[in-house]
């Protein structure tokens, strides 16, 4: 079972995949800063910010309701310890 980081990570690389592009470039166009970009795709970043998942969603053309509309943010278990 994934968490939610781990659901954020697989749908920017998802997103990256599907119109060909890097990392470095989606960080250009959404003007998040690569080291950002990166840390939300490696586990330095346990709380990947809202205001960095907007950038990339206006970067790449969609709406934060677009990004988190997968099977796999539906699926995501409760994360209250």
């Amino acid at each position: 079972m994934m968490n939610t980081k781990e659901a954020v990570a697989r749908r920017i690389i998802q997103l990256c995949e599907q119109r060909n592009i890097a990392v470095n470039a989606l960080a250009n166009i959404s003007g998040v800063s690569p080291s950002t970009i990166y840390s939300m795709l490696n586990e330095k970043s346990q709380n990947p910010g809202v205001v960095s998942i907007k950038k990339i969603c206006d970067g790449l053309g969609i709406t934060l309701g677009e990004f988190f509309s997968t099977p796999e943010f539906d699926s995501l278990e409760q994360e209250i310890q």
